[in-house]
């Protein structure tokens, strides 16, 4: 494999990111209006994203099939795909057809998020960790405009007019089209000798538990954040433009806390940028929750999202010929924990409500600092047990 770092590939990729990620950080800012529009509760709206985070449970699978395919093409098709179903909630009449708008956006999200990071791998070169930061900074700059841009759309048109952004998506695919129809996977090629999966699953148990229990406990602050912030802002008297800018303002500095993660792992090390991260995540959380300041929340930010590229980075530095698969691994682990999180603060804002349910959440994110000094068994290793 070529070890120099490809700018131009990586930068495509990061922006075939940013293309699918904008559409899918719809949701969050359109719940306060589908909420009062469906009469939901919020039990009913982590459903929502529990649908949307349900194929990912089948990752392992998919990543299998993708190791056979030619998996540009997830990458190509999926930003369309991923538009369409997300424009089209604001039309949704009822739960039941929102659940379904949904879960063909989940679908698409699982088909993208598994190759994709494989690609900027092989795009990277020797510099891992700085390919997953600049792939990463697509998908936050995405969760960036995202909620401003539906937020516009909603201004604009309504709720159920927010359908006319769809084909910034549809066009962005064809781009993509043209720019990676050449791009050489190099997973299909590989083959696998029988039994390398159930082998490969014991040899790295330990690692993708560490990981699920890190993913366990930063979900209280992520999930709670970048699905309920705008409900917990307008229940707090904000108006919606506030939620969104809010929102927007929160996803911005992830880019980057995300964009310098990477790096600064590849310099310092995986576990000592988590580490960084977890008592960052902490510290802040807790600020924000105790003064409400929207700076506070921005510092948070810059630290909440900022693990992401180095647990990927983490990921791929595992030496397998089952790359797509390992990533798939990490993302069904990711989405899934995730999922009971989101499920989890959803019921207690029903019960207690939203404010208690915040420090509850930072308090259970103090788990992210012991997770993370255990990273450190792992460090530059790649046959990991």
């Amino acid at each position: 494999m070529n070890n120099q770092f490809n700018k131009s590939m990586v930068l495509l990729i990061s922006f075939a990111h940013f293309s699918h990620d904008v559409f899918a950080a719809f949701l969050a800012p359109l719940l306060p209006l589908i909420i009062e529009k469906l009469g939901l509760s919020l039990s009913m709206v982590a459903l929502l994203d529990i649908v949307r985070r349900i194929p990912a449970l089948f990752n392992p699978l998919l990543g299998l099939v993708a190791e056979k395919r030619d998996v540009k093409y997830f990458v190509i098709l999926t930003p369309a795909i991923t538009a369409i179903s997300m424009s089209l909630i604001g039309l949704a009449p009822s739960y039941t057809i929102l659940i379904i708008l949904l879960l063909v956006s989940g679908i698409s999200s699982a088909l993208f998020h598994i190759p994709s990071p494989t690609m900027v791998k092989m795009a990277s070169g020797d510099k891992t960790g700085t390919g997953m930061s600049y792939y990463m900074v697509g998908g936050e700059f995405a969760r960036t405009l995202g909620p401003l841009l539906v937020t516009a759309g909603v201004s604009w048109w309504g709720l159920e007019g927010v359908y006319k952004l769809m084909p910034i998506g549809i066009l962005a695919s064809v781009i993509l089209y043209y720019k990676l129809r050449n791009f050489e996977t190099h997973v299909k090629a590989k083959k696998r000798e029988k039994g390398d999966i159930k082998s490969l699953l014991i040899q790295y148990k330990g690692f993708f538990v560490t990981i699920g229990l890190f993913v366990l406990f930063q979900a209280t602050i992520r999930s709670s954040l970048t699905l309920y912030l705008p409900v917990y802002l307008v229940q707090n008297g904000a108006s919606l433009w506030y939620a969104g800018v809010a929102l927007s303002m929160l996803q911005f500095t992830g880019v980057t806390g995300v964009f310098l993660a990477g790096n600064i792992s590849d310099k310092i090390g995986r576990h000592k940028t988590l580490l960084l991260t977890a008592i960052g995540s902490t510290i802040f959380m807790g600020l924000f929750v105790y003064f409400q300041n929207i700076f506070i929340l921005a510092i948070l930010g810059f630290f909440v999202f900022a693990s992401t590229p180095v647990l990927i980075a983490f990921v791929q530095d595992t030496n397998t010929n089952m790359p797509t698969f390992m990533n798939s691994i990490y993302m069904a682990i990711n989405f899934g924990v995730s999922s009971i999180i989101v499920f989890a603060i959803g019921y207690s804002g029903d019960k207690i409500g939203l404010n208690d349910t915040f420090v509850l959440c930072n308090i259970m994110a103090i788990g992210t600092i012991v997770m993370a000094l255990l990273f450190k068994r792992y460090e530059k290793r790649t046959d990991i047990v």
